[in-house]
């Protein structure tokens, strides 16, 4: 199934991108772990960010999940664009915040 926004495989690069993008805002060192296979082939995408061995949202909780359908549909919205940048920004920072954390009482 291919929604306007494009084919699957598209769709899951301009999200990488665009989450690389903005987590790289808050730091150079945060990395992107976006999972696209699986049971999650086609349907969704989830997303992690990690800086070092640290990993958020950090199990058990679950990644962030974005559906196919939903980034394809807006992924051209300014308001979503933003909205999507706001949350991985936030988590960035966490992340960024925990690792200080443990440097600190290390």
């Amino acid at each position: 199934m291919t929604f306007a926004g494009g084919d699957y495989g598209e769709v899951g690069r301009w999200l990488d991108n665009t989450v690389r993008s903005h987590a790289k805002r808050e730091s150079p060192r945060v990395e992107v772990v976006t999972d696209a296979e699986g049971e999650r082939e086609g349907r969704s995408f989830g997303v992690r960010l990690r800086l070092g061995e640290r990993l958020l949202p950090a199990a058990p909780e679950p990644a962030l999940e974005l559906s196919y359908p939903e980034v394809a549909q807006n992924r051209g919205s300014m308001a979503w664009c933003a909205e999507l940048a706001g949350r991985i920004r936030a988590l960035a920072r966490r992340l960024l915040q925990e690792e200080r954390g443990a440097r600190t009482s290390a």
